[in-house]
């Protein structure tokens, strides 16, 4: 979920003459093949061909930027079927051009992240990273160059499929869930706090909401000072309907979705329990 930090603050710089997000040419993309015979998917709120669409806004200024996600399809990594999915902003003023993209693999079965991509190009600042990331082994390696490092957990998660497990979770008013599966010891622990019910009208419509503030031991949108908020439709979909945030120096932000792409589940939801099963590397207990 720290992905959104760089994301969207550089999504503001987007002007009213934005091209249509695409991928940067750096990031290969790999066929989304669809697999049979898929031992045990868990039952998730997503699948295959769902895709998110977003407005991005700065306080009074209105639409900056836009943005999606995406279940881009499913892919095989080291005979392992998983989701490939795809997060993107593009935009630019003047000189000023932004286009940012993460992908994501996470085994259908576990929701566990094999491979992490990330390819960013901020003004003067570009960065590539490409992760094969190996739960058993607690280790991960870097494509993009000669390196590799170990993982504090054997149920690792990046930003992008973090954003997708908590899609999974009860999402109860009043609890928190706390979880220490960030594949980088320095992202742990991931708080998540369910504040509240709301109603939210955003383009794509009005939604009934539920309103959660996830904390991350680091600094940007989501630490301890951004005081950000997630509206998920209170529904088995589960979507990100509204992000807003307060971010320094710039003020308010916010994310609204403005069109969805339903995808094709790999398993029937069987009725809001989610799937965080006992010893799944999360807690939960009431808000003080």
């Amino acid at each position: 979920m720290r992905v959104l930090a760089p994301l969207l603050a550089l999504s503001l710089l987007a002007s009213s003459g934005l091209r249509g997000v695409g991928v940067s040419a750096q990031v290969s993309e790999l066929p989304g093949r669809v697999t049979t015979n898929i031992a045990s998917p868990a039952a998730v709120p997503f699948g295959p061909g769902e895709r998110l669409e977003y407005d991005v806004r700065l306080g009074a200024l209105g639409k900056r930027g836009q943005g999606y996600m995406a279940v881009v399809g499913l892919d095989t990594i080291r005979g392992r079927t998983t989701y490939h999915v795809s997060m993107a902003y593009e935009g630019g003023l003047l000189f000023a051009k932004v286009s940012d993209h993460y992908q994501s693999w996470f085994d259908v079965s576990n929701l566990v992240t094999l491979r992490f991509i990330q390819d960013i190009d901020q003004l003067n600042y570009e960065r590539y990273r490409h992760f094969e990331i190996y739960p058993e082994e607690r280790r991960y390696e870097r494509r993009d160059r000669i390196a590799s490092g170990d993982i504090p957990t054997n149920l690792p998660l990046d930003e992008v499929s973090f954003f997708y497990f908590v899609r999974t979770l009860p999402l109860e008013v009043g609890a928190v869930y706390e979880f220490d599966r960030y594949f980088r010891e320095s992202g742990n622990p991931v708080i998540v706090r369910v504040l509240r019910r709301d109603t939210i009208e955003v383009p794509a419509g009005t939604f009934q909401t539920i309103v959660v503030r996830p904390i991350i031991r680091t600094s940007g949108l989501f630490g301890q000072g951004g005081e950000a908020e997630l509206h998920f439709s209170d529904d088995e979909r589960r979507l990100l309907v509204l992000m807003t945030s307060k971010v320094p120096l710039i003020g308010s932000l916010s994310l609204h979705l403005r069109s969805i792409t339903e995808g094709r589940l790999l398993r029937p939801l069987t009725g809001g329990e989610g799937v965080l099963e006992p010893g799944g590397g999360g807690s939960r207990a009431p808000l003080p």
